[in-house]
């Protein structure tokens, strides 16, 4: 998994398809955390996507999100 090339996914944001290039590692974590909160992979990318800036790919906007969920999920330590 390490090293892995980004392959496209694809994904219905309102309706519409559309695809990102994500590495396998991001793909999975994302996936993770969308059942997580119990959540289709499509209705958190639809999320993410509303939330991100014009200057921001959605593919960018997904690693940014996987990478804060788990740095806060550090921050707040191991659960009881």
């Amino acid at each position: 998994m390490t090293g892995s090339r980004p392959r496209k996914r694809s994904l219905t944001l309102r309706g519409h398809q559309t695809s990102v290039s994500l590495e396998d590692a991001f793909w999975i974590a994302f996936r993770d955390i969308a059942a997580a909160q119990d959540k289709a992979v499509n209705a958190l990318a639809a999320e993410i996507d509303a939330k991100r800036g014009l200057d921001c790919g959605l593919a960018s906007a997904i690693r940014v999100f996987v990478l804060n969920h788990f740095r806060q999920a550090a921050e707040r330590g191991p659960e009881p």
